[in-house]
């Protein structure tokens, strides 16, 4: 596969805790370790800062990044990216599955 088709990315978004206050993401985080911080995993085409941005402007956003994002966590996805958009889609769920196993609270769409 060409380089100029791996221009996918996952990225990860620290949560603030307020949103352990919503319902429905505490629905989603039985096994959440309160010393573990909340975040969103996602995928993208574009870059993460600029998906991040777009969030942020209620642009195509998700909820709790909207109310809750306060910053990214390269040190989480820099390693995996770019890639192709299969693999995007696969990682973005592995890496979800992963750090909530870790007992981090998870949002991922």
């Amino acid at each position: 596969m060409s380089p100029a088709r791996h221009r996918y990315h996952v990225y990860v978004v620290l949560l603030s805790v307020r949103v352990w206050n919503d319902p429905a993401f505490r629905r989603a985080n039985p096994g959440h370790d309160v010393t573990k911080p909340c975040v969103y995993v996602g995928m993208t085409g574009l870059d993460p800062d600029l998906r991040f941005d777009r969030h942020k402007a209620g642009i195509k956003a998700n909820r709790f990044v909207r109310d809750y994002g306060q910053r990214l966590l390269p040190q989480l996805y820099e390693v995996y990216n770019p890639m192709p958009y299969a693999a995007a889609q696969e990682m973005e769920v592995e890496l979800a599955i992963g750090l909530r196993e870790q007992g981090f609270g998870v949002w991922q769409a």
